[in-house]
């Protein structure tokens, strides 16, 4: 029997954007448990270039072994083209939006730079209505990182990168700082604190105002103009979705009995004096679930969530949507579509 081919991106080499070959691959078949997806989106995340690099910004020890060639990308949105024989509640036709294997996938198993991807169907949710597959493809590693660090994390996993379990604040009533507030995560972090009765302070350059006070910003912060961590104070939360060995800064805009949420934590060296001001610092690694994307489409659906879109490519032109994103100051998502 031959093997019936599709079009994907993949990389038969560590590098920049320029290593992404769009080229004939091997169309999967559905496992027990999953379904395949004809794909229309696929929504960009810095997973993608980390894993296009090699984890450059990891520890070598912590670095997964890639296959070759191997296909990028964990976010979808499409129409599910079969399902495996003991999957129960989807069905062929339906439209659906995922995020793929994460983190489970993180050596490139999640593969959604193609024309089909196979899903768990615990990972898989219907796609919300009244959005185009371009938005729904916008949303699932950026919004579940944004409401598992602030509503829910949704799952008891062991946390790989601190000892004890995340845990978030109750918003209602509270201040919070949003650093990075256009970004993927960003600009959902702002919404979903604001639905939860926060007020909203977002950091961020200053283009990005206008659209952050539409998305419910209460004050806004140009970096810039004036260093947050110089002229904020009393803050309650601080979610840094930029994260890194500068999110220490913020411990203090924070008074005592606040926390920070790092959603990259590695380099962070503030823990004494985190200690000593009496702020709790915790994070979590994002993890798919089509339960979670499920409870979020009523949110999508009628607009008190909305995905910002900074550009659509085509999927064969997936190495300019990364040398977009190598630009930086992205605002909201980094799309590509597949015919």
């Amino acid at each position: 029997m031959s093997t019936v081919m599709m079009k994907a991106v993949r990389f038969h080499a560590f590098g920049g954007p320029e290593v992404l070959v769009y080229e004939d691959a091997p169309k999967p078949l559905p496992s027990p448990g999953e379904v395949l997806v004809r794909v229309r989106a696929v929504g960009l995340n810095p997973p993608d270039w980390y894993l296009r690099d090699g984890y450059g910004m990891l520890p070598p020890e912590w670095r997964p072994e890639v296959a070759f060639p191997a296909i990028p990308g964990t976010d979808v949105s499409g129409i599910v083209e079969a399902v495996a024989g003991d999957v129960e509640g989807f069905a062929a036709g339906d439209e659906v939006y995922a995020m793929v294997r994460f983190p489970g996938g993180l050596a490139g198993q999640s593969r959604a730079y193609a024309e089909y991807v196979t899903v768990p169907a615990s990972e898989v949710a219907l796609k919300p209505a009244r959005i185009d597959h371009e938005h729904a493809a916008g949303a699932p590693m950026s919004l579940l990182t944004a409401w598992q660090f602030l509503v829910d994390p949704g799952h008891d996993e062991p946390n790989p990168l601190q000892p004890r379990p995340h845990e978030p604040l109750p918003l209602d009533g509270r201040t919070v700082l949003v650093n990075g507030a256009a970004g993927g995560v960003g600009h959902f972090a702002v919404q979903i604190a604001k639905l939860k009765g926060a007020h909203v302070i977002a950091v961020a350059s200053g283009r990005h105002e206008t659209l952050l006070r539409g998305l419910g910003t209460d004050d806004f912060v140009d970096y810039a103009r004036a260093a947050p961590e110089d002229t904020v104070r009393g803050i309650d939360l601080v979610i840094d979705t930029v994260g890194g060995p500068d999110t220490g800064r913020f411990l203090r805009t924070l008074k005592r009995g606040g926390a920070l949420f790092p959603v990259f934590p590695l380099g962070f060296a503030g823990a004494d004096e985190a200690e000593r001001l009496g702020v709790t610092v915790s994070t979590t690694q994002v993890r798919s679930s089509g339960a979670q994307l499920a409870e979020l489409a009523r949110f999508l659906d009628d607009e008190t969530i909305r995905v910002v879109i900074d550009s659509t490519y085509r999927l064969a032109d997936a190495r300019k949507a990364h040398e977009r994103a190598a630009q930086g100051h992205i605002q909201g998502k980094i799309i590509l579509t597949v015919a």
